[in-house]
């Protein structure tokens, strides 16, 4: 059984960080593209971030580039996302999931809890 488990989300102030992470199992980790999507109040899903199955190639929602960095960890299943300088908007439920198909900001339905993440000044 596939499971994602997020974690490392909170409340900060405009220009803070957080680091989340999410610890996966049930599935060969090291051979999956993984994305990260959030999902603002009152809105859809949103394509964030995503990075290829051995870690070297990462893309980037427009609106985080410069701001946030994906990065992974094959040994212990589990991927990251750094967030810095954040700003109101980035206010959501954050989710992890495997990508899908060709196209990096396609993936397959979000299954796990998601970590909320609060930017309140």
């Amino acid at each position: 059984e596939v499971q994602l488990v997020e974690s490392g989300g909170g409340l900060v102030q405009p220009g803070g960080s957080l680091r989340l992470s999410c610890a996966a199992s049930g599935f060969s980790f090291s051979t999956y593209r993984m994305t990260w999507v959030r999902q603002a109040p009152g809105k859809g899903l949103e394509w964030v971030s995503s990075i290829s199955n051995g870690g070297d190639q990462t893309y980037y929602e427009d609106s985080v580039k410069g701001r946030f960095t994906i990065s992974r960890d094959n040994d212990k299943n589990t991927v990251y996302l750094q967030l810095n300088n954040l700003k109101i908007e980035d206010t959501g439920m954050y989710y992890c999931t495997r990508g899908r198909g060709a196209f990096v900001d396609n993936y397959e339905r979000v299954s796990g809890q998601g970590t909320q993440v609060t930017v309140s000044g």
